[in-house]
């Protein structure tokens, strides 16, 4: 018997079945933990990072997919609120190794758990979190299904689950009407942002309002009402999903190209390849976590850096779109500049929180842009 069996010997079981079958037993947690019919289905995905599962878990690029943290320990320092990336979790579901009992942060004010039971957040625990991300580092990215039901209706669901691919998740995480974002304290702004919300995290908006005053717009909005707005530059967000099922946002970025300075960040970077011919893929099992190093082309310097994605951008001798960065483990490109567009774009997190934060200078060059134009 492991040592987590006899710490969680009082929760009922639960599985975790993957869409070819395989099966991981682990106890319920969370939204599961009272209720016993809840199914929980999403895209499994596996997070590396040591700390920061509140900012994950409410981060809306996740949505559609179920989180394995490859930390052992999630929930030791409980949630703190000013932490969460939005009001409530986007993922469907967390999996886990241990849920410690106690929280210990002078800062927290409830334990994860009673977190993720106040908004109804499916979580498995005990689980070989080592054996499941080495499977899916093997087979690529798998739907699944976690509850307390039986092996066969588990992997009934999951292999109903669609996954990200094709899926527009955008329209279920963006705002539904512009609203304005500023930072308490700090004055005499002259620069105004158009964001994009395609799933934006507030460590962003709270990054661009640094630069000046923050309009947050809905996903759908055009190019036209953009322009009308008379805003000095255009960001483009992170957010969940295939960029490809997104090609009408895709439109309005190639309308505001050449006539507003851009940045994109994730989605957003994907999304701006897109607008101007570049192709996109879906990777085995994306990059999610830190320390993902990434090389420079200019200056050929090193950045270490945060990602979430499991898509990527394919470039084929595309005309004045010129690669920045690239990531130093596979090659994926990781940073773009269309020089005749005044646009540029990362595929890692610069406003990452809790960090790393070498390449916080990207937001400082779409300023220069901005204030040049």
């Amino acid at each position: 018997m492991q040592s987590s069996d006899i710490f969680y010997r009082d929760r009922p079981k639960a599985l975790l079945v993957l869409e070819n079958g395989e099966v991981f037993e682990g106890y319920a947690a969370g939204a599961l933990l009272g209720d016993p019919s809840l199914t929980a289905t999403g895209e499994v995905v596996f997070n590396t990072a040591m700390s920061g599962y509140l900012e994950v878990t409410s981060d809306p690029s996740y949505a559609g997919q179920a989180v394995v943290f490859t930390y052992p320990h999630i929930g030791n320092y409980g949630v703190a609120p000013d932490d969460e990336e939005s009001g409530r979790p986007y993922c469907r579901a967390i999996i886990a190794r241990s849920l410690p009992p106690r929280p210990s942060n002078w800062r927290s004010e409830i334990d994860f758990e009673s977190y993720l039971i106040s908004h109804g957040l499916a979580m498995i625990v005990g689980v070989d979190t080592r054996r499941l991300t080495r499977h899916i580092a093997k087979t690529g990215s798998l739907t699944c299904a976690i509850g307390r039901g039986s092996e066969s209706s588990l992997l009934e669901a999951a292999k109903k689950e669609p996954g990200t691919l094709l899926q527009d998740l955008v329209k279920g995480v963006t705002t539904d009407e512009k609203y304005f974002y500023s930072q308490s304290g700090i004055s005499g702004k002259r620069i105004t942002v158009a964001a994009m919300d395609f799933g934006v995290k507030k460590s962003m908006l709270s990054d661009l309002a640094l630069l000046g005053d923050v309009v947050v717009l809905p996903a759908e909005t055009t190019a036209e009402e953009i322009l009308a707005m008379g805003v000095d530059g255009v960001f483009l967000s992170n957010g969940p999903g295939d960029p490809e099922a997104l090609d009408y946002i895709s439109s309005t970025i190639a309308d505001l190209l050449s006539k507003v300075p851009i940045m994109g960040i994730c989605l957003g970077h994907q999304l701006l390849a897109r607008a101007v011919g570049a192709g996109t893929y879906k990777m085995a099992f994306g990059h999610h976590g830190v320390n993902h190093p990434v090389r420079s082309l200019d200056g050929d310097r090193i950045e270490i850096t945060s990602q979430n994605h499991n898509y990527a951008v394919a470039i084929d001798n595309l005309p004045d779109v010129r690669v920045t960065h690239v990531n130093l483990n596979d090659n994926v490109i990781e940073g773009l500049e269309i020089p005749k567009a005044n646009a540029i774009s990362v595929q890692y997190h610069p406003e990452s929180a809790p960090g790393p934060h070498d390449s916080k200078y990207v937001f400082d060059k779409f300023k220069q842009m901005m204030i040049k134009n």
